[in-house]
């Protein structure tokens, strides 16, 4: 199905939704279409099934924390604006364009993209990533390519070089930092480190 007016006076708010997101009418478009094939039950809402069947996210590593982002606590289901606010956090930051001083932080600035990192890895939402956490993702990544002893060590590693105020776990401002201080480091190959332009790898690409 292509874009036309017709389906766009099918979205609620679509021109605040253009305005929020960034995404062009065509985008939108082709979100909509997306979000009425995976809603096989023509119910208007996704739920977390629904998302299981892109097989993309099915294989990702990281797939069910990407999903449950999509679905705030308490939520079992989402609507079509929910769903393009979310992929709007992975369009790519756009340099080029001059943010106004009064306006809000655009949904897809390096900041959100690295917020909604942070909470893949903080499970508990305490606000920090603790030891735990990091073992558990560099488990999931990793899988079987090392050991359990070389996993303790990265984490343990990472943890001391990242912690700043000798609390034992990472702070949203401390994981900001850690893009800088671990360049380089082995969690540039994980979203530790991403600048999140790179988020469409993540199994949201095939939306």
């Amino acid at each position: 199905m292509g874009c036309n007016a017709s389906t766009l006076a099918k979205i609620h708010n679509v021109d605040e939704l253009i305005l929020e997101t960034g995404f062009s009418s065509s985008h939108i478009c082709h979100l909509y279409n997306r979000f009425h094939s995976l809603d096989k039950d023509d119910k208007g809402l996704l739920n977390r099934g629904d998302f299981q069947n892109i097989s993309e996210l099915a294989v990702n590593p990281l797939g069910d924390r990407i999903i449950n982002n999509f679905f705030p606590d308490g939520v079992d289901l989402i609507d079509f604006n929910s769903f393009a606010r979310t992929l709007a956090r992975f369009r790519p930051v756009e340099e080029s364009l001059k943010k106004e001083p009064d306006s809000p932080e655009p949904i897809n600035s390096r900041a959100n993209k690295l917020k909604f990192a942070f909470q893949l890895y903080d499970q508990d939402k305490d606000g920090k990533i603790s030891n735990n956490e990091l073992l558990q993702v560099l488990r999931l990544m990793l899988g079987v390519q090392v050991t359990e002893e070389q996993l303790d060590n990265i984490t343990d590693r990472t943890i001391q070089e990242a912690d700043l105020d000798g609390d034992n776990a990472i702070s949203f401002e401390e994981f900001k930092k850690v893009r800088a201080k671990l360049s380089g480091h082995f969690l540039a190959s994980s979203c530790l480190t991403s600048d999140w332009d790179l988020g469409w790898g993540y199994g949201v690409a095939s939306l």
